[in-house]
């Protein structure tokens, strides 16, 4: 029963995630989009697009680990990708985030969530590198569907998203490259992105 409770308390806790707001919108540019939806969305993201991760990679895994990427933002809150002053404390936030929240969890359990975490983090394993580059693909996604909401907002440049986007550019499957570059290139053209 004691591991119950605190399994529950786990899941009780991280519905907090659904207030943790991020700077992109939804596709519909009535809101900004929550954690909670970004990791869902990053989920099917793997689901749908597991054709295109490299040979041999446990989606499964992947899956698990875009629905527990940023449990820690709940303490730590979410760093823009483009604020350089936030991710100069960025990983500090994030590890005293890590001990708070996965030790809510039966011990085992919270080493192993909190081990998806870090590998996410470390970006070594196609899982990491494949969850990551997912993590980049969907803000380009919804950037682009709302004619470049938080690019706009923030000026961000092609060369800024290029740049964020190594991950996509360096690893990604061919077809996904193409995909997202024309993205990024169209974006450009219809003025939602600066060149």
């Amino acid at each position: 029963m004691e591991k119950l409770k605190k399994q529950m308390s786990f899941l009780i806790e991280i519905d907090k995630l659904k207030n943790v707001f991020r700077q992109s919108l939804i596709s519909d540019k009535s809101r900004n989009e929550n954690d909670a939806e970004h990791s869902w969305h990053m989920a099917m993201y793997a689901t749908i697009l597991e054709e295109y991760a490299p040979k041999g990679t446990n989606i499964l895994k992947v899956i698990k680990m875009a629905l527990v990427h940023d449990i820690i933002e709940i303490y730590a809150g979410d760093t823009f990708l483009y604020d350089e002053e936030m991710t100069k404390s960025k990983e500090k936030r994030e590890k005293e985030a890590a001990e708070k929240v996965y030790s809510i969890l039966p011990s085992e359990q919270g080493k192993e969530i909190k081990s998806l975490w870090e590998e996410f983090e470390q970006k070594k394993t196609n899982e990491a590198i494949f969850c990551a580059t997912l993590d980049r693909i969907q803000p380009i996604i919804l950037n682009y569907l709302t004619e470049g909401g938080t690019w706009k907002k923030h000026n961000v440049t092609k060369e800024m998203v290029l740049k964020k986007g190594y991950l996509i550019f360096e690893n990604a499957d061919e077809r996904l490259k193409k995909f997202v570059l024309n993205i990024i290139n169209e974006s450009v053209e219809k003025g939602y992105l600066l060149p």
